[in-house]
């Protein structure tokens, strides 16, 4: 369908593809209601996209360009009497920011790798080039918005020949995620290579096969890079929302395999898991006792906890007469606070924590396979199939509201096209400066991307993912949490490893996090850390901290919704409340996220509309019900 073709009429439009927008554009669409979903990028997900390596570096390409100046449109001749224009903010790039890229190796220089020319072939899988269509419309069942990118509201690259990965989540008595045929990603080849930065050598074992930025280049669609680093905890209210909704059929995950932590100089593994804590070398007999003790006396709360709420979670620990190695690993791994957080919080994670753990594996986290930008892929897929309609490069200009009622009652798109709607649901960063009221100090993210040639830790698997909490080193200094994906992930080639660290800004991110990258790798800067895996290229950037945005605060109609960016949090509870809560204020008396029918349950209605058996049923109760209130409404009138 082009874009000239759109219906003129929708019951919801959304603008922009984060997590929060595609999970109120699934629930919408599953419930009955007609859902334009558009994004003025020209890849899905936004800030929560991934990115193949030469993806990636076409959008670092475009963070660097100006934005084109352009003309604000007078569409005030598609007024009708009683309405007045709002105009969204025009596009910008200040949700990124201070982006800096080292390489550390040059096209023609190689370091050290286990990987070798032969398993490069062998493991060679046959990508189609990315696509990503200008328009793409919902799909009239599964199957179809499977078959063709056309159709699919998730941007391909075909994983024909995906590996299997190990211990991936399978199905369970609870309904627990199951496992599918779905990965796609974004972004576009560049054109030649790209310039390298700071090239060294590296050959301390010249024995072994060697990896150069042209095999990057050359392999690059082997990775998937999320701009955001997150993980699914088990019980969490995402993947309840993905088990929920049936949703989890369209991706597949992994589990995180090890907890570890930096201390004393070395990485370190956390013992969390009872088999953890009993095969644990590092914890004595006794500190093995009083851990186990303390985590079954967390999960319910006491009378002594409660005395202890309002003060710091460490003087609480330390009154359990706990040793430093499991203050330690409490605080900072397993509970993931600071030392002066209270005692409350502090012990409200650590039982979220225990609460998730061993639920799928051996640590409490889940990963999807082919990085982050999947799930919000995910769900527009499902808003799809229920008949949603999406259209990438597509933007609305501005809205048009209702004087007196205060309410958008339709949107102009960039073709000037009038289109009605009933409710408007947006991303925050194409709300105009002058509509928001709030005007909160914007808070940031620093992040981190790295391509390794090894483990921190490196282990009897080279198939591990891991979390690593790096604690503040001294007063002032930051708490940096880092997720580090192996091959099996889909992530990166093997060989190598993809490395996240995210800490709350302070400075510029490579300010914030080059002292850890160069305390845990081998860089340039840190010549004494030969035995640590070298960096092969890294990324810094700051990312806007979408739980200081106020979503409330701005002069909107009342029936537009503010979605916000992604958070610093390890989990997605913020984007899920958010998109949970505005749907409620959409749409009250429906269900957020039914379980869609599986594929041979699909009914089609003669107006190719999907539906279930269920809810035929429940519509026909539905049309019942209202026969019935008219009839006593026309007895009443005529008594």
């Amino acid at each position: 369908m082009a874009a000239e073709d759109l219906p003129s009429e929708f019951d919801v439009v959304i603008l922009g593809t984060g997590l929060a927008e595609s999970v109120v554009a699934a629930a919408c669409s599953r419930v009955g209601q007609r859902v334009l979903h558009l994004d003025r990028r020209s890849y899905y997900a936004a800030n929560w996209a991934s990115f193949t390596f030469n993806g990636l570096l076409t959008w670092i390409e475009q963070q660097h360009e100006e934005s084109p100046s352009e003309e604000v449109q007078d569409w005030s001749s598609l007024l009708e009497e009683g309405e007045e224009l709002i105009y969204l903010s025009k596009p910008d790039s200040a949700s990124i920011t201070n982006l800096q890229v080292f390489c550390f190796i040059s096209p023609e220089t190689q370091v050290s790798s286990v990987f070798s020319e032969e398993d490069e072939e062998d493991e060679a899988q046959s990508h189609d080039p990315p696509n990503t269509t200008e328009e793409e419309t919902g799909a009239d069942d599964e199957n179809a918005a499977k078959e063709t990118s056309e159709t699919e509201p998730a941007d391909s690259n075909d994983k024909e020949t995906k590996e299997e990965p190990e211990e991936a989540a399978d199905g369970g008595e609870d309904g627990q995620v199951r496992r599918s045929q779905a990965a796609h990603t974004q972004g576009e080849e560049p054109e030649g290579d790209q310039p390298c930065l700071h090239a060294t050598q590296s050959q301390s074992e010249p024995t072994r096969k060697q990896i150069s930025y042209a095999q990057l280049v050359k392999e690059g669609r082997r990775f998937n890079i999320d701009l955001v680093s997150k993980l699914m905890y088990s019980r969490g209210s995402l993947v309840n929302l993905l088990i929920k909704s049936n949703v989890s059929r369209y991706a597949e995950f992994k589990n995180v395999t090890r907890i570890l932590t930096y201390r004393h100089g070395n990485v370190e593994q956390v013992p969390c898991s009872r088999a953890d804590v009993f095969a644990s070398r590092q914890l004595s007999v006794v500190e093995k006792r009083k851990l186990m003790r303390f985590l079954t006396s967390c999960v319910e709360e006491t009378e002594e906890q409660q005395a202890y709420n309002g003060r710091p979670y460490l003087e609480f620990l330390r009154d359990q007469q706990l040793g430093d190695n499991l203050q330690h690993f409490l605080l900072h791994s397993i509970a993931m606070v600071t030392e002066d957080t209270a005692t409350e919080v502090g012990l409200a994670s650590t039982r979220h924590f225990l609460r998730c753990l061993g639920h799928y594996g051996n640590t409490p986290f889940l990963f999807p396979v082919y990085g982050l930008g999947e799930i919000p892929q995910c769900f527009c897929r499902m808003c799809a199939v229920f008949g949603g309609v999406y259209c990438l490069r597509h933007s609305v200009h501005c809205l048009l509201v209702n004087k007196d009622t205060n309410r958008c009652k339709a949107v102009i798109d960039s073709r000037g096209q009038r289109i009605s709607c009933s409710h408007f649901v947006v991303e925050d960063s194409y709300v105009a400066t002058e509509r928001k009221k709030v005007a909160t100090p914007t808070r940031s993210l620093s992040r981190a991307v790295l391509i390794t040639d090894g483990s921190v830790l490196p282990g009897d698997s080279d198939q591990q993912v891991s979390l690593v909490t790096v604690p503040p080193v001294a007063a002032g200094s930051l708490a940096v949490r880092m997720v580090e994906l192996c091959p099996s992930t889909m992530t990166c080639m093997p060989g190598t490893y993809l490395v996240h660290l995210t800490c709350q800004s302070v400075g510029s991110a490579y300010e914030d996090l080059f002292p850890v990258v160069t305390r845990m790798f081998h860089t340039p800067e840190s010549c004494n850390q030969e035995k640590r895996p070298s960096v092969l290229w890294c990324l810094y950037f700051n990312m806007v901290d979408g739980a200081g945005v106020e979503v409330q605060g701005h002069d909107l109609p009342s029936n537009v919704y503010v979605c916000s960016g992604p958070d610093g949090g390890l989990g997605h509870e913020h984007a899920i409340k958010q998109a949970e809560s505005i749907f409620q204020k959409i749409l009250p008396e429906e269900d957020f996220c039914p379980p869609a029918p599986n594929p041979e349950d699909i009914i089609y209605d003669g107006e190719n509309t999907v539906t279930s058996p269920g809810d035929k049923e429940e519509k026909e109760k539905k049309e019942e019900k209202e026969k019935e209130q008219q009839k006593e409404q026309e007895l009443q009138t005529e008594e």
